[in-house]
Parts: C-alpha cells; sequence; structure tokens
C-alpha cells in the first residue's frame, strides 16, 4: 500500500471529516483514513491506481474535490449535505 495526503476544498468541520472517513472507509483498497480538518487534508493508504482513483471520484461526489478542481456551486452544496450527515452519523 502506498500512502497519499490530498487537499481538498470545502472541508470545514469535524461533521464532513466523519463523512469523508465513513465514504473512504467502505471502499476497496483503501485504510487508514486520517482527516486534517484544519488543513484540509484527507490521508489514506490505497493499493493501486483503481482504488486512488475512486478515492478521488467519491470525494468529489461528496462536494470535496481535490484543489485545483472545479468548485462549483453544486458542489459546494454537496459539501454541506455531506457535512450535515456527518455529523448526525
Amino acid at each position: 500500500m502506498r500512502t497519499i495526503s490530498i487537499v481538498v476544498q470545502n472541508l470545514k468541520c469535524s461533521g464532513c471529516a466523519s463523512t469523508i472517513e465513513n465514504k473512504l472507509n467502505h471502499l476497496f483498497n483503501i485504510a487508514n483514513v486520517d482527516i486534517d480538518v484544519e488543513n484540509s487534508i484527507v490521508m489514506f493508504d490505497y493499493a493501486d491506481e483503481l482504488a486512488l482513483l475512486d478515492a478521488k471520484e467519491t470525494l468529489k461526489i461528496l462536494g470535496y474535490p481535490e484543489v485545483g478542481e472545479v468548485n462549483s456551486f453544486g458542489t459546494k452544496a454537496k459539501s454541506f449535505v455531506s457535512c450535515a450527515m456527518g455529523k448526525m452519523g
């Protein structure tokens, strides 16, 4: 396994982190998810490039695209929903 740190957009609180951690931990070939809310960093181990792409796509779907990717109003709205879900879960 290799480790990566991804700086994401829209990561604001522990609710966001909870959602991200929960979703990434359920992906195949992803392990040891850790979130640094203060610096908007998502860290995890991945087995291969397919797992990495799957994780990045999951982050984008949840509303937390990697820095440098498009961060539209719709993406920001998704992150608010994900955050709320994380706070309730």
